[in-house]
């Protein structure tokens, strides 16, 4: 399974941004998709997930009510759209897979596969 996140960029806080998660190879709709984040200097962080088979998810508690995961079966894509963005949201941010036919998975320890990560900065 190859991963590919893709459309980060330079963003104002309270701006909105959206990225994707591209998958292929070996893959399907029962898979778990999550996606992370990593700050210089900091752990690792769950932002979200979504299971693309029964539509599940979960958001991290520093996104909630910010970030929304959504995904399109059709396309092998899973999308983050990111609103108010916040100068503490800047970082790498990766997703990454496994498959499961149900739930999603918030600890980076679950997915077997990752991508190489895409970067937001949000500027104050």
């Amino acid at each position: 399974v190859q991963l590919q996140a893709f459309g980060g960029g330079l963003v104002q806080a309270r701006g909105y941004l959206r990225l994707s998660c591209a998958a292929s190879g070996r893959t399907s709709t029962s898979e778990s998709i999550g996606w992370f984040r990593q700050a210089p200097g900091k752990e690792r962080q769950f932002v979200a997930c979504i299971n693309r088979y029964d539509g599940s998810r979960k958001t991290g508690d520093s996104v909630r009510g910010r970030f929304t995961v959504s995904k399109d079966n059709a396309k092998n894509t899973v999308y983050l759209q990111m609103d108010s963005l916040k100068p503490e949201d800047t970082a790498v941010y990766l997703c990454a897979q496994r498959q499961a036919r149900y739930d999603c998975f918030s600890n980076a320890i679950a997915y077997h596969y990752w991508g190489q990560g895409t970067d937001l900065t949000v500027s104050s």
